[in-house]
């Protein structure tokens, strides 16, 4: 599943609106050799989950017990070499993927962390890798190979050890001052824990849409996909800041997808159902000073819930779509509360802290057209300003989750501790 972060699209439009009338980013390229970087993103996370009030069914059968629990060592490399000079410029990506199992047992596996062999015990390491070749005219370019994908109809998911990783083509142009347009097409996806290529058995996705600045504080968006014997997907998005003083300030963000089938027999869905939906959401922010209070409503309506996952893992840019559930079931309404502090003001930058609940209803699931559940998460992080350790993060997440008639999931208590350190090379 995927938290909607308002932060992405502000980055799009970032890209469109930085863009100079003078002079293309093609112009001002140095080099192959002197624009590159090579970083490594250390990630060391222990994941546990609890199933409160019964063992899940199809763990039980697996013979994995009601309180899964491992602990990796995650390392996420990627190179990125600038483009040659020239009104051509070519440029080289690669991936390297490692994961570590520090501590796991049988029984305990299933946590998305490792891949998992015919004895049900975690491997004990992973690894998986890739590249890309790119080319830049202008302001645009357009990326053949592996990479990650952040597109609200086609994002690939790190909420785990290691992430996800597409193999496709992407263009992205910013030509026009506030516009971000992205057209692609992507033949392969590989989960998180595992290490085949094109463990999802991705056919062909195909994306076109883009995200336009009207002004510093209005954007929107609205993007295409089309997954082969899956479905369609529109996407349209309306992000609003609207500043009150120098320490206050109203964030509203709409979000929508439709979707409907197109295939035959099973490929319709994952569970086989035809699906002709519409799922929405609109958020309201307040800051002021160090605090800001959100709420936020979230509806399906139509055929079946929102689905996603053949086209990644984190396509799903939904408020109510947060660490457990997606309150995303046939016919489901739900409701947010959030609640964030920076501490940065009161003397202690790098400490944030962010609690939530949500409750959904009315879902329509298996025995039951008024299924509910509810959700409540409490995150704190806490990265270095400064020294040797700079960036050096530490954070905590825990949810809680119940549900009446297992709407997402069986009731469960979930504790991710994770502990992420930056590390530049190049």
């Amino acid at each position: 599943m995927r938290v909607m972060k308002w932060s992405m699209i502000a980055l799009a439009v970032a890209a469109g609106t930085s863009q100079l009338a003078i002079a293309s980013s093609q112009d001002e390229s140095k080099g192959f050799v002197e624009d590159s970087s090579l970083s490594v993103k250390m990630r060391n996370l222990y994941f546990s989950r609890d199933y409160r009030n019964k063992e899940d069914p199809a763990n039980r059968a697996a013979g994995l017990r009601h309180d899964q629990r491992e602990w990796g060592q995650g390392f996420i490399g990627t190179f990125e070499s600038g483009f040659t000079q020239g009104t051509v410029g070519v440029g080289f990506d690669a991936i390297g993927l490692l994961g570590l199992k520090l501590d796991s047992g049988r029984g305990f596996s299933g946590t998305g962390l490792f891949p998992t062999g015919s004895d049900g015990r975690s491997q004990d390491d992973y690894s998986k890798g890739g590249a890309a070749i790119k080319f830049r005219i202008s302001d645009t370019v357009l990326k053949a190979g592996d990479q990650f994908v952040a597109l609200p109809v086609f994002a690939t998911d790190d909420s785990r050890l290691l992430p996800e990783t597409a193999t496709g083509t992407l263009i992205t142009s910013n030509e026009i001052k506030g516009l971000t347009l992205n057209a692609g097409r992507f033949t392969s996806l590989t989960a998180q824990e595992q290490t085949n290529r094109d463990s999802f058995r991705l056919k062909q996705a195909d994306v076109v849409g883009g995200t336009y600045a009207f002004t510093d504080s209005l954007s929107t968006s609205l993007y295409y996909s089309k997954v082969e014997d899956f479905w369609r997907k529109y996407y349209a998005n309306v992000n609003w800041a609207l500043p009150i003083s120098d320490t206050q300030g109203l964030v509203f963000d709409f979000n929508v997808y439709d979707t409907k089938s197109e295939g035959a027999g099973e490929s319709r869905a994952y569970d086989g159902d035809k699906l002709d939906n519409r799922a929405f959401s609109l958020s309201g922010a307040y800051n002021i000073g160090a605090h800001t209070f959100t709420v936020a409503y979230q509806k399906m309506t139509g055929d079946g819930g929102y689905s996603y996952g053949i086209d990644g893992n984190g396509t799903i840019f939904l408020a109510n779509s947060i660490a457990r559930s997606d309150f995303n079931a046939e016919d489901e309404k739900s409701w947010q509360a959030r609640y964030d502090l920076n501490f940065a003001e009161f003397g202690v930058p790098g400490l944030t802290f962010m609690t939530r609940y949500v409750r959904g209803t009315d879902a329509k699931v298996a025995g039951t057209d008024n299924g509910k559940e509810w959700e409540r998460d409490i995150d704190i992080k806490y990265v270095l300003q400064e020294g040797p350790a700079k960036d050096l993060s530490f954070r905590v997440r825990q949810a809680t989750y119940r549900s009446s008639a297992a709407v997402y999931s069986n009731s469960l208590d979930e504790l991710r501790l994770i502990v992420e350190y930056p590390l530049s090379i190049l």
